[in-house]
């Protein structure tokens, strides 16, 4: 069971969560249309806020973005510092970080590797320090720059820089509260950014009840989107960069096309994601109502296919997923009551959340089981499910990934004992060793689909 501290807490939780609900639908229901906000802003209470760090104090430089004029719509990037580790060339002399041919490595440095690309107990302390979870030399000067600010995208250095892939995350909060630069979540995405060795993008979708469904949905296709420009924007500013160097002399006398090109490069790229992102390789990862926005997502990228080149959502992660129907399951029942987010209060958010003529907790945004949802489940990535043994919407997760299953989709569940609703994202449960649990098996699982050596992880 719950620790007597998480029950407490909870009781805490589910006080303060119930009493912003039902202020939120009394205001809602009263025709105040000050609540609506063109622009997306919401007034509700502040929570804590973690200020962006360029530094790479903890392993972790992050900033923030806003990619829409015309909403609130914001991601805060998270960078690990092994991105500026340069690629250790082979024994052919070819960079590791680009695909390599397993036959090609030297039958000794195979031997000092394990799953993860990483040195194992015979290999020397020293090269164990300098090798990522990719198996790539890290640069021994990092450690002296770890307390520097990121400066940026260098395209003279370019291409001593690792291509690392990008993970959009959702945050939770019953669609009513949380935010992509609260204190937990940053923690967390901090701690995927270093344990998957990804860029993360934590997407500061907007909230209900200002913005009802679909606006989060559209935020999380909007950021997609906004990624796929993204890759061909700096593969074209690339593409000019080498036409400058062939044609230097040339473009000596054209300096008005120089600083086209440079304007062009400075207003458009995000320098960050131009410099060390590879967006061929996306995953998806939502917490609770989050969850419900990277299966949305998802489903649309399958849609779109080819038109998201050269984006492509690789495998996506489904943490407690906000799940509903009217049909109840048997955790549904039996766990009604739960701890943190309980079922009453859950159904509140969801009334504040989908338009009051759309309101059914068989809408396609709350049962993910409801027909003709979106494309045949066959083509969905593969989804990790993660689940808490003491959260009633854990039945509805779990069908959800047996649907995927009986496709042939890679769709496994974790379960945690003893665990409730957010136990690996709350604030408070940040630090137990089921939420570290949780985000090393959720790498394991990762790294199985963005890995450049194939799929050679066993889990």
């Amino acid at each position: 069971m719950p620790s007597v501290a998480v029950k407490l807490y909870s009781v805490f939780f589910k006080f303060l969560l119930k009493h912003r609900l039902q202020n939120q639908i009394q205001s809602t229901g009263s025709g105040d249309e000050s609540s609506s906000d063109p622009f997306g802003v919401t007034t509700r209470p502040d929570e804590s806020v973690a200020a962006p760090n360029p530094s790479f104090t903890d392993g972790v430089a992050t900033k923030d973005i806003h990619i829409d004029p015309l909403t609130s719509l914001s991601l805060r990037i998270f960078l690990p510092e092994s991105a500026l580790a340069p690629p250790e060339p082979d024994v052919s002399g070819k960079p590791r970080n680009s695909r390599p041919n397993h036959h090609h490595l030297a039958g000794s440095d195979l031997s000092r590797r394990n799953s993860f690309g990483s040195s194992n107990i015979f290999s020397s302390a020293k090269e164990e320090s300098r090798r990522n979870s990719y198996g790539c030399s890290t640069d021994e000067a990092l450690s002296a720059r770890s307390s520097e600010p990121y400066r940026g995208y260098s395209p003279s250095s370019a291409g001593n820089c690792r291509g690392l892939p990008v993970m959009l995350q959702f945050h939770g909060g019953g669609w009513v509260s949380g935010s992509n630069d609260s204190v937990a979540n940053d923690s967390f995405c901090r701690r995927m950014a270093k344990l998957c060795d990804v860029i993360v993008l934590a997407v500061g979708y907007r909230l209900a009840p200002e913005n009802r469904y679909p606006s989060a949905y559209e935020d999380g296709l909007k950021v997609l989107n906004w990624l796929g420009k993204q890759a061909n924007l700096a593969e074209c500013n690339k593409s000019m960069g080498s036409s400058r160097q062939r044609l230097g002399t040339e473009l000596k006398k054209s300096e008005a096309n120089k600083h086209i090109v440079d304007a062009f490069g400075v207003s458009m790229v995000e320098p960050w994601l131009a410099a060390h992102g590879d967006p061929s390789r996306c995953v998806l990862l939502g917490v609770s109502c989050g969850a419900n926005i990277a299966d949305y997502v998802a489903r649309k990228a399958v849609e779109a296919g080819r038109r998201l080149d050269p984006v492509k959502v690789v495998a996506q992660v489904l943490m407690y997923p906000f799940f509903i129907g009217s049909i109840p399951t048997q955790s549904e029942i039996k766990l009604a009551n739960s701890y943190f987010y309980d079922k009453p209060m859950c159904i509140l958010a969801w009334k504040l959340f989908l338009p009051e003529e759309e309101f059914s907790l068989d809408h396609p945004a709350a049962n993910p089981l409801v027909p003709d949802r979106g494309p045949p489940l066959k083509l969905m990535p593969p989804t990790l499910t993660i689940v808490a043994e003491h959260d009633w919407m854990k039945d509805r997760a779990i069908a959800y990934s047996e649907e995927l299953r009986k496709v042939n989709v890679d769709a496994p569940v974790l379960e945690y004992k003893d665990a409730v609703h957010e136990f690996a994202t709350l604030n408070m449960l940040l630090r137990t060793p089921q939420a570290q649990a949780c985000a090393e098996d959720i790498a394991i699982w990762v790294k199985k689909y963005i890995s450049l050596r194939g799929h050679e992880f066993s889990y």
